[in-house]
């Protein structure tokens, strides 16, 4: 019986080389499917690079390649200064107005008089009926008892004591003293005084803020909290402090009333002492941008320390309208500083989207990177992204987003977003304007948002961290909802192709987006709308790659889904004309040497990636037969043959050749390949010379495949190709050698071709390669056993038919033959498995065969020991 090798293998160190077509009596028979199987495993998937993506040289708000003409998009570059903020927006909500009293306060001029009776003050009064009101009204530094809120009742002072019992730190009462002679000193506020002493202090504070209140037309509006002082007052000995950061203890009696009093008069002092000496400081070093820095810093932990960020306090407006003044000192450094506060201050409407524009400006330059880091202005940003209504605010969150975008443009704020949760954060965002849909006021203004999203989110598909996040939270779904509704924004298609393209890469990813049923069809849409979008097009070339490289199911679906196929051939057609178009530039190329040459062209880049996935789907086998019958994608292939050296472009070449070599493995009525058979054995000659070893390797490959045709024999023994396949044997390279001997072994299966082996030494070189690899390859090993079971059909001695390699086959055929000296026990249990079943199916049947007959026509066989492999 002669063994032909009807189809070659294409042999990767990952994928089984089982050759179904290989029949012999004495093997056992295989099963459809196992045939069927190993069909799949013969045939290869092509792999590429991920298309490069060269950053932007300048941050902006959107790309130099964008497709938003500048008329069409919010600007990168605007001018900010404090007319940018609306003053009046500034103020406060007003809250529940307080009942008016319905008696008329009684003024206490004499310690009599207030031993009489105590009174609740009045809510503020507006600044001129401050500066109007008597001296006497200093006095009102005592409350009534809750029981009297409403009465005129005259209640005795000790029955409303009171003591402020929190603490402060010992620096912060230091600072407190040395802050301002014109406020209170530690001496002033913590001797024990009586109570006409009390009186006149009280005189003295407000007369002092009525003649220094430096705010605009503002002035003093504060009823100084002395209820829990008067106990401190009255005990010599007994120390005051200011409250930590955390609140100050009061008691709550119930009434509403009360309490907003004790609040605002709380508020008042504080402001007093703490936050308007700061905001003085900031008027009088406008010149000096580190000390209006380190103000902003201390001004910043004091609304922090007495709870007045994010507040609608009385004084807020004051404090806003120091803050934007200072906007106009253009200073990044200073800016940020204050972006941080007036974000923590909960601007928003006109203030929120000039305050975002602020922080979007400081980001926009790389060397504020490290201040920025410092600053902590990333979590302030984040703060408006989670809170902020999407439709009323969405051109301030644009220029929010805009400003994380940069941000995520450095390695360490970048780690920093994944560890607080923006990946989570950003896809949620997300729903929400996927929610949005087109025949909304706001869909168009929602689009330049989600540019700047996905751009956020392309830059964090490059950490492992982030790339779990987006697979655990749906992003692959989400993704494809936004690109099916934004299909006519090239902008968005163009950043969520890039974020597939980079997270298809990885098969947890890869599972999840095959998934997404709606996805084939939704690239086909985008590749038949965007034909000569190349940066847009070959990413989504290169996930359908992906896509279809593992994944038998993502084949069966790709290719049912109307026009796939026309598609591809369609785009093939297109940037095969570009590419002759730039014949020109190739020669130019040629004249300037092709070794500085890495990358090709952007059009033979898009053709690497289309023949990848036609390469991916004719492993399925119903979709190759259906391939290798159509005769426009099989010209196309020959058509790269044909004008393409694979010095020009050695991928692109060797990629058309792979995807011929799977289709040629199909040998079905309506193929085309065997009507192009010798056409294409001409082409791939040119890749046998060649100095790339993977283009030969290739070219060997597909003859395998296509020496099963006498017209392709005739043609390999014309051109005396058989020489290079016997020189290959000496490669001592798997691939190689494995596809040399396929090629040897159809050669083999004409009688009249068997003699060249001789000749040139082939039957040597068989010997060495079985020597070689051995056990280490039973796949191998059985096809160099078929090819001598051919050659050898018809001698009768095996000295004559062997020479001088008789007695070394002999001795190696006997030991591979010994399970014990030829099975690998240093292997896993696994591992071992799958050795022994090729040595037991593949091997040994031919082996057995061809070491009988050697023996049968050996007169003498050698006494060589027989050591293990």
């Amino acid at each position: 019986a002669v063994l032909c090798r009807g189809m070659q293998a294409s042999k990767t160190e990952n994928t089984k080389k089982a050759e179904p077509f290989y029949w012999l009596s004495v093997a056992e028979q295989k099963t459809s499917s196992e045939i069927i199987n190993e069909a799949r495993n013969v045939l290869r998937a092509v792999e590429t690079r991920r298309p490069f993506t060269p950053t932007d040289g300048q941050r902006k708000l959107f790309g130099s390649g964008s497709s938003r003409g500048p008329q069409n998009r919010p600007p990168s570059v605007f001018s900010l200064h404090a007319s940018s903020f609306d003053l009046a927006e500034s103020r406060p909500v007003s809250a529940v107005h307080l009942s008016p009293l319905d008696h008329k306060p009684i003024l206490i001029n004499s310690a009599k008089d207030e031993d009489s009776s105590d009174f609740l003050p009045k809510p503020p009064a507006e600044a001129a009926e401050v500066r109007k009101g008597s001296s006497a009204r200093a006095c009102l530094c005592k409350t009534a008892s809750l029981g009297n809120v409403f009465s005129e009742k005259a209640v005795h002072p000790d029955q409303n004591k009171e003591k402020l019992d929190s603490e402060e730190p010992a620096m912060m009462m230091n600072n407190l003293g040395r802050s301002n002679n014109n406020y209170l000193t530690e001496e002033g506020l913590y001797t024990p005084v009586n109570d006409k002493s009390r009186q006149l202090i009280c005189n003295e504070r407000i007369s002092r803020s009525e003649s220094e209140d430096f705010m605009e037309g503002t002035s003093a509006k504060f009823s100084l909290k002395l209820r829990g002082e008067s106990d401190q007052m009255k005990k010599p000995g007994i120390n005051s402090s200011w409250p930590r950061s955390s609140g100050w203890k009061r008691r709550v009696t119930g009434l509403e009333d009360e309490t907003r009093i004790n609040e605002w008069e709380e508020e008042e002092v504080f402001w007093r002492i703490k936050i308007l000496p700061i905001l003085r400081e900031l008027k009088k070093i406008e010149d000096n941008i580190e000390n209006l820095c380190l103000a902003c810093t201390k001004l910043y932990q004091a609304l922090n320390e007495g709870n007045m960020l994010g507040k609608q306090f009385k004084r807020r407006s004051e404090l806003l309208k120091t803050l934007y003044k200072l906007v106009d000192i253009d200073s990044d450094p200073l800016c940020l500083k204050l972006a941080k506060i007036i974000l923590a201050m909960k601007v928003d409407g006109k203030n929120l989207l000039s305050v975002c524009k602020l922080a979007f400006k400081i980001c926009r330059n790389e060397k504020n990177d490290y201040i920025i880091q410092n600053d902590r202005l990333l979590d302030c940003l984040l703060e408006v992204l989670r809170n902020e209504d999407l439709q009323k605010n969405n051109e301030a969150l644009l220029y929010c987003m805009g400003a994380i975008k940069f941000m995520s443009g450095n390695a360490v704020l970048l780690n920093e977003m994944v560890n607080k949760g923006v990946v989570e954060m950003l896809l949620q965002l997300m729903k929400q304007i996927n929610n949005i849909k087109e025949n909304d006021t706001y869909f168009s203004e929602l689009g330049h948002l989600l540019v700047q999203l996905t751009a956020t989110l392309r830059n964090l598909a490059d950490l492992p961290p982030a790339r779990g996040q987006l697979i655990c939270s749906g992003a692959a779904s989400e993704l494809c909802v936004a690109l099916e509704q934004r299909v006519n924004d090239q902008d968005v298609c163009t950043y969520i192709v890039r974020i597939l393209s980079k997270l298809s890469s990885y098969n947890d990813f890869c599972a999840a987006l095959a998934d997404c049923s709606r996805c084939y069809i939704l690239f086909l849409a985008l590749l038949n709308k965007h034909q000569k979008q190349q940066d847009l097009v070959i990413r989504i070339v290169f996930i359908l790659g992906n896509l279809t490289a593992k994944n038998n199911q993502a084949r069966e679906q790709f290719f049912k889904e109307k026009g796939s196929v026309n598609t591809l051939t369609s785009l093939f057609q297109t940037y095969y004309e570009l590419d002759l178009n730039a014949q020109t530039w190739y020669h130019d190329r040629q004249r300037e040497g092709r070794k500085h040459l890495k990358h090709p062209s952007e059009a033979e880049d898009v053709m690497i990636k289309l023949i990848r996935v036609l390469a991916n789907l004719s492993i399925h086998p119903s979709i190759g037969a259906t391939l290798a019958a159509a005769h426009r994608v099989v010209e196309l292939l020959v058509t790269v043959l044909e004008y393409k050296s694979i010095d020009d472009c050695e991928e692109l070449v060797i990629n058309a050749a792979t995807t011929i070599n799977n289709l040629s493995y199909y040998r079905v009525e309506g193929s085309v390949i065997p009507d192009k058979k010798l056409h294409i054995a001409e082409m791939l000659l040119k890749l046998l010379m060649s100095n790339s070893m993977d283009g030969v390797v290739e070219a060997v490959r597909v003859f395998g495949n296509l020496s099963q045709y006498q017209e392709v024999c005739d043609f390999i023994m014309q051109k005396k190709i058989y020489k290079f396949m016997i020189a290959l044997l000496d490669s001592k390279n798997h691939d190689v050698c494995f596809s040399a001997c396929g090629v040897l072994l159809n050669l083999t299966v004409d009688k009249n071709k068997r003699a060249f082996l001789m000749e040139e030494g082939g039957i040597g070189k068989l010997v060495d390669c079985l020597q070689d690899f051995g056990p280490a390859d039973w796949q191998l090993s059985c096809l160099i056993c078929k090819t001598l079971w051919n050659y050898s059909e018809n001698f009768t001695s095996s000295a004559s038919c062997f020479g001088g390699d008789t007695g070394t086959l002999l001795v190696l055929l006997t030991s591979l033959l010994d399970e014990n000296l030829a099975l690998d026990c240093s292997l896993d249990r696994e591992g071992r498995d799958s050795h022994k079943l090729h040595w037991e199916r593949e091997f040994k049947p031919v082996a057995e065969k061809l070491l009988d007959r050697i023996q049968r026509h050996h007169s003498f066989l050698p006494t060589v020991p027989i050591v293990p492999f």
